[in-house]
C-alpha cells in the first residue's frame, strides 16, 4: 500500500508533481493535521483516494470530505489504522491537551485495537515525547503516544506539528519498539505491506 502523508504545510513540489502527472498511484491519503481544508479536498480529488485525517493544533474550518480518524481506529485495505490529533496545551483553545488528558484520550483507543487485534499505523499530530520533539512547552510531544508504541508495536507512527524550518529535525526515527517515526510536515510518500 502506497500512503501519501501531509502536515502542516502545504506544498508546492507536491502540487507540482500531481500536475505533471509524476505521482505514482496512493492508495491513501493520511493528513496529520493543520493544513486547510481546501487543499485536503483538493488532494482527496487529484489523487483520487480515500483522505484520512486528525485534527492539528490549529482550525481552519470544517472538512467536507475524507474521514476524521481523531480518536477512532479503523481498518482500511487491512491496515489498522488509530488516529489522535491535537497537541500539548499552551495557550487556552481547541484540540489542545494536557499529558494526563491525552493519557486519557490513549487509553479510549485500547478497546478498539485490542477488538482489532493490534495497530499497524498510529497517526497523531503532535510527536511521541522524546521522539522528534522539541524542548519548548507548543511542540513537547506526548508521553501516551510512547506507551501505545511500546504496548502495540505498530508498524509506523506519522506525526506533523514539527515543521523542518524550526531546526535540524529528524524526517524518520526508529523506536526501541521497532515502530518508524515519520515526521510528514510537507508531505512523504511511504510504502506499507499489507
Amino acid at each position: 500500500m502506497r500512503i501519501l502523508v501531509v502536515s502542516d504545510e502545504e506544498s508546492r513540489a507536491l502540487q507540482n508533481k500531481i500536475r505533471a502527472g509524476k505521482l505514482p498511484k496512493i492508495d491513501l491519503i493520511v493528513s496529520c493535521g493543520d493544513l486547510h481544508p481546501s487543499y485536503l479536498e483538493e488532494l482527496a480529488d487529484q489523487v483520487n483516494a480515500l483522505l484520512v485525517y486528525v485534527n492539528g493544533n490549529h482550525t481552519y474550518g470544517p472538512m467536507t470530505c475524507g474521514e476524521c480518524i481523531d480518536g477512532k481506529v479503523i481498518r482500511y485495505q487491512g491496515i489498522r489504522i488509530a488516529g489522535l490529533g491535537g497537541a500539548l496545551s499552551y495557550r487556552p483553545g481547541e484540540n489542545l491537551y494536557t499529558q494526563k488528558e491525552m493519557r486519557r484520550r490513549a487509553r479510549r483507543l485500547i478497546p478498539q485495537i485490542l477488538y482489532r487485534r493490534g495497530l499497524d499505523v498510529l497517526v497523531t499530530h503532535a510527536p511521541a515525547r522524546g521522539w522528534g520533539d522539541l524542548e519548548d512547552l507548543p511542540h513537547q510531544g506526548f508521553d501516551a503516544f510512547c506507551d501505545l508504541l511500546q504496548r502495540f508495536t505498530p508498524d509506523l507512527m506519522l506525526h506533523g506539528h514539527i515543521h523542518m524550518a524550526y531546526g535540524r529535525i529528524s524526517r524518520q526515527l526508529e523506536h526501541p519498539c521497532g515502530t518508524r517515526i515519520i515526521n510528514a510536515c510537507g508531505y512523504q510518500i511511504i510504502e506499507i505491506e499489507k
